[in-house]
């Protein structure tokens, strides 16, 4: 949470349309750690693209989540897109505004969380 602005509005996929402020930001996150239980997740990123000023960045990428077993076997995966905006406060670059999506398939209006070709 230490990456997060205190005011930061993050439109996440899951859920509802937008988190405003750290603290909803928090409960949403440790929500979703506390539904693990003893499953881990392993969070990569594919085809990073930021552009960074002194005082400004914009980092967008594909994120891909695994959750795996505590004996270490993949359970189940998902990808998305995600763009973090971050502002410099005190010296600190910190998110300001965090935005996931997937695509919506045309045939049968589902989210795609695999990218085509990719593991």
């Amino acid at each position: 949470m230490h990456i997060y602005d205190a005011e930061v509005r993050v439109f996440d996929t899951w859920g509802i349309w937008s988190y405003e402020g750290a603290a909803a930001w928090r409960i949403a996150v440790e929500g979703w750690f506390t539904s693990l239980g003893s499953e881990t997740v392993r969070v990569t990123f594919e085809d990073v693209k930021i552009t960074a000023e002194p005082s400004f960045a914009v980092m967008s990428a594909f994120a891909r989540y695994a959750a795996y077993s505590p004996q270490g076997q993949e359970l189940r995966a998902m990808q998305n897109r995600i763009t973090w905006v971050l502002k410099s406060r005190s010296h600190v670059l910190r998110v300001l505004h965090e935005h996931t999506s997937a695509p919506i398939g045309f045939e049968d209006a589902k989210a795609i969380l695999k990218r085509e070709g990719r593991p």
